[in-house]
């Protein structure tokens, strides 16, 4: 991970501009939000997979496809995927459409240029792209279409939101609705500017609950990520969210929402002024956030993206009702053993005595926050949890924090057979050894750490 600042970006004017006068917003309560679909791990021989396809902090002529199974570890698939027969690449939004094909839609000037048109391209597998066309956005004396994003609505129809400036005032950007008009996406209706949201407000991403649409989108004067909700796509919308409410910082832009496995939601956003990419995470329904983290290896690399997610075949497989040991990938002899409690990794042998082997074995049961999941029994009926990170037996309270403390979602390992374990309530952080100490650590994104928190399960010892 890298703490250079990036290259001049398109947004490096906008810093110089002088500020607008702040609308007087008026907090309000937030709505539920459930989602699109239950959300829960993926199933025993299944696997998720979040694809992002960004441009580069160092060229923006070109995209990488990245793919990752926790939403924090985003490997490279391929580099240089899609590179556009003119032009530039920049603020790519990627969805899969009902027709099996993936689409990107993006930026297709550098910001020192005008920009009327947003181009298209799409693919089968996600990494061979194939160009469709650039689309001129028709407004009257359009001088800049930047960042458009894909929404699928839950009517099923198609709409992109782009942000739009006029040559009268060409760093004023506001936030337009265009809704596809045949399946092909090659045609759009007129576009309808976001009600509510109002100038000087770009990289507008949305979400929907329900009947609720849930807007996040920067404010250019302030430099923050607000926040407002509507009760029709095209608004009005009512920003109740602004200034650090989330705190995330200012100097922030080109929010992405997705839906993790254990029902929280992600927003990730380009850290511009720094250099860095992050993510924070929502559990009461968009109110408060996590700390952000910088993303692991894409950090210094990649530049504004959206998310999509994925349940594909392939993840790893286990059994449940049957007992297990769980041997390391990159220390061969040393297993998953209680001791005193804990769960440690000392070296196993079959000269070990009983009581040894009675230790590192293990009933793998459902997960008792998800069934999808995966919670892990020793032989006096205490459950593997994590307590400060320490990973320990304790006896199973009944609560729900104990039970989301002993699921984890399996994901797969770095060696044939062998999965990783991710906690259920601390997405990103999986049980790896350490001084061969069993804790959840949160990914750094490195080769050793990805065989650290890799286990076989093999047949049990006891």
């Amino acid at each position: 991970m890298t703490s250079s600042r990036p290259t001049p970006s398109r947004r490096s004017l906008l810093r110089a501009l002088a500020a607008l006068p702040a609308s007087a917003l008026v907090l309000g309560e937030l709505p539920g939000l459930l989602g699109t679909a239950a959300a829960a791990a993926p199933p025993s021989g299944s696997a998720t997979r979040y694809t992002i396809v960004p441009f580069l902090n160092s060229n923006d002529g070109t995209v990488n496809v990245y793919q990752s199974d926790d939403a924090t570890d985003f490997r490279l698939v391929q580099s240089s995927a899609y590179t556009p027969p003119s032009n530039r690449i920049r603020d790519a939004s990627i969805f899969k459409h009902t027709n099996g094909y993936y689409y990107v839609t993006y930026t297709t000037h550098t910001w020192q240029d005008t920009s009327t048109t947003i181009g298209f391209a799409r693919s089968t597998d996600r990494v061979n792209w194939t160009f469709l066309y650039d689309y001129t956005v028709p407004i009257s004396n359009l001088s800049r279409a930047w960042a458009p994003e894909w929404f699928v609505d839950s009517d099923g129809s198609v709409n992109v939101i782009v942000s739009c400036s006029v040559t009268s005032d060409e760093w004023i950007f506001t936030p337009y609705l265009l809704k596809a008009t045949n399946t092909a996406l090659t045609a759009w209706s007129s576009p309808v500017a976001l009600s509510g949201i109002g100038s000087n407000h770009i990289d507008t991403y949305i979400v929907k609950s329900g009947s609720t649409y849930h807007a996040f989108t920067k404010n250019e004067t302030t430099k923050y990520i607000e926040y407002g909700t509507a009760t029709s796509l095209a608004g009005p919308y009512t920003i109740s969210r602004t200034g650090n409410w989330a705190g995330w910082g200012s100097y922030r832009e080109g929010p992405s929402v997705i839906q993790l496995d254990n029902g929280g939601w992600r927003l990730f956003f380009d850290g511009y002024g720094d250099g860095y990419y992050y993510y924070s995470d929502s559990y009461d329904t968009f109110a408060t956030w996590t700390t952000p983290k910088a993303l692991p290896v894409v950090s210094g690399t990649a530049r504004h993206f959206t998310v999509i997610k994925e349940t594909v075949t392939g993840g790893p497989t286990l059994s449940t009702g049957v007992t297990r040991s769980l041997r390391s990938v990159n220390y061969t002899t040393r297993y998953w053993t209680v001791e005193s409690s804990l769960l440690n990794l000392p070296v196993v042998t079959s000269s070990s005595t009983t009581a040894v082997k009675q230790a590192a074995t293990f009933t793998v049961v459902a997960g008792l926050a998800d069934a999808n999941g995966y919670s892990f029994r020793d032989s006096s009926g205490n459950y593997l949890r994590h307590y400060n990170y320490r990973a320990r037996f304790d006896v199973n309270d009944g609560t729900t924090t104990f039970a989301k403390d002993a699921t984890f979602i399996a994901r797969t390992g770095t060696a044939t057979g062998s999965i990783r374990f991710e906690s259920y309530n601390y997405p990103g952080y999986f049980l790896r050894h350490y001084n061969y100490q069993l804790r959840v650590d949160v990914t750094d994104g490195t080769d050793t750490f990805r065989q650290d928190s890799s286990f076989v399960p093999v047949t049990a010892w006891a």
